[in-house]
């Protein structure tokens, strides 16, 4: 059977200001019809810019396809007219892009952007009128697992939840019956409740459809049990390919092996130090309520309800729960970043409620925040010398002719080169700067981190990095650590005792590996069973 799409000697380069960037270099696969192949990688690997060359989305210039082809039920997608990629964009070819929100348009409603596509189709034969157009909408709503989908076809995109976002873009990404669907990294940043119930979507939509689906990921966990075929890429090159059992029991590549060791699936090896100790943190009857304006009326949104709990010194407390169950007001809520309505939070015996903010500042110096987007927390003018520096200064612990000393030694800390401690955040990757971050929050010498979704975004290799480096800094700096996350192996490789959080209340709290093994509540129950497995026969199983 002839393949649905054949791609051969795909070469793609960046001619920019530093010279040429081979950012795909000589790559061929095959998807047949109703197939899907995961393509694997780490960030600036060119799983995405393979993609996007296909449907011809790259910039040109700098970008340049220097050679290949790629063959489209027997059309070459790479040398055909302008016109005649309108025509397979969309009817033909679909993609789901990793950030709905940027995707959609925030001025029109879901609705609206759903039927643009029927109405204005490039095929007069295929056209529908507003009215037929809408029916079909309101039925693909549904069928994506849109509830109450006759109303919500008026909704705004910012009147849907992240996972209700990309489901709109599965239902727009099908709406003419595409016969390929390109999904890239489309369950990246959502919890693994809703990245279970995409994946669900995606693979029962393909059978039902027949449909062959690419789908981008950096992570082999989340592929395991959808996909077909892998094409495992690092620097622009295939490094290995082959059918999903054979590159997960049968890898050939030190890549490939790399990845899927970088996968956290284990528990914590690291001791608790913490069993024997006095609590550094008791947190009281806490209460953080905020108001919600934007309707009609006025909403009490309860974020953190009625919440007492402890973190003993020198232990990791993991705080787990879906986006919305209030984890981040609750890390804010203990360093007092957010104003409570009620209870008391009590650190090293005294009570951070009473202090007025000229009173938290010497508190501030023993306790700090690693915050889930350090692109967004670090400023873009400062150099990493200055971002390093400013703390140090700030309180006393470095004067001018000391301070390069020890900025220094925190670069070291984290594992960043002295060489680069003159430049921006924006000349840093990704794990990068959640080292910067990492290196300001031990820059004071604290005694508590809150730690929220600190590698939520990261490769699965970063990720790894990170944590080992977190795991590292709390045994040389005895520090205490509350770390928030979403993904639960995430919280089980790295946390003593685990708290799960669900709309704004703690359902469940526990010792790690006393709560993985038997979870009393159904919420937590749930989540467990959401985690992808890196293993594809105990997916199929569990499917």
């Amino acid at each position: 059977m002839a393949a649905l799409l054949d791609v051969k000697n795909l070469k793609v380069h960046f001619h920019t200001r530093n010279g040429v960037i081979k950012a795909v270099d000589d790559v061929s696969f095959s998807v047949n019809a109703g197939e899907t192949l995961a393509i694997v990688g780490e960030s600036g690997s060119g799983k995405s810019v393979t993609c996007y060359s296909l449907l011809d989305l790259l910039p040109k210039p700098p970008a340049k396809i220097e050679g290949g082809t790629a063959m489209f039920d027997g059309e070459d997608l790479l040398n055909c007219s302008a016109d005649r990629m309108r025509h397979f964009r969309g009817n033909d070819i679909a993609m789901i892009f990793q950030d709905p929100m940027t995707s959609l348009n925030p001025n029109l409603t879901v609705g609206e952007q759903l039927v643009e596509p029927l109405i204005y189709h490039p095929d007069k034969a295929r056209r529908q009128d507003r009215a037929a157009a809408k029916l079909r909408a309101i039925d693909l709503l549904d069928e994506v697992g849109i509830l109450d989908s006759e109303r919500r076809f008026d909704s705004y995109p910012h009147e849907f939840s992240g996972g209700m976002r990309q489901r709109v873009m599965i239902a727009m990404a099908l709406i003419n019956e595409p016969r390929l669907l390109i999904c890239d990294e489309p369950t990246t940043a959502l919890d693994v409740t809703i990245q279970a119930q995409i994946l669900g979507l995606i693979k029962e939509l393909q059978q039902s459809r027949d449909v062959a689906v690419i789908f981008i990921s950096h992570d082999l966990g989340v592929v395991a049990g959808i996909a077909d075929k892998i094409l495992v890429m690092c620097n622009g090159v295939a490094m290995e390919s082959g059918k999903t059992d054979n590159i997960f029991y049968k890898t050939k590549n030190d890549y490939t092996k790399r990845l899927l060791n970088a996968i956290p699936g284990g528990p914590k090896t690291m001791k608790n130090r913490a069993q024997a100790r006095n609590p550094l943190v008791e947190v009281k009857n806490i209460r953080t309520w905020f108001k919600d304006y934007s309707g009609s009326k006025t909403i009490i949104v309860k974020a953190v309800d009625d919440i007492s709990l402890t973190i003993k010194r020198g232990e990791i407390l993991g705080l787990v729960g879906e986006s919305g169950s209030g984890k981040s007001t609750l890390g804010r809520s203990i360093l007092q970043l957010v104003p409570t309505q009620e209870g008391t939070v009590t650190f090293d015996g005294t009570d951070l409620g009473s202090l007025s903010p000229r009173q938290l500042v010497p508190w501030r110096r023993r306790m700090q925040m690693i915050f889930q987007d350090p692109y967004a927390s670090l400023n873009p003018r400062m150099t990493v010398f200055e971002t390093l520096a400013e703390p140090l200064l700030y309180h006393g612990i470095a004067d001018k002719s000391a301070v390069t000393e020890q900025v220094q030694a925190l670069m070291d800390d984290v594992g960043l080169a002295r060489a680069h401690m003159r430049k921006y955040p924006h000349e840093f990757s990704g794990g990068q700067r959640q080292r910067i971050a990492i290196g300001r929050a031990i820059a004071t010498k604290p005694e508590l981190i809150i730690a929220d979704e600190p590698v939520s975004a990261l490769d699965v290799t970063i990720q790894a990095q990170i944590l080992d480096l977190i795991l590292g800094l709390v045994e040389r700096h005895n520090l205490t650590m509350m770390f928030i996350s979403h993904d639960l192996s995430v919280v089980r490789y790295i946390s003593d005792r685990v708290m799960v959080m669900h709309h704004g209340v703690l359902v469940e709290q526990g010792k790690t590996e006393t709560l993985w093994a038997k979870p009393k509540k159904a919420y937590t129950k749930n989540l467990l069973k959401a985690i992808p497995i890196a293993d594809p026969r105990l997916e199929r199983a569990r499917n």
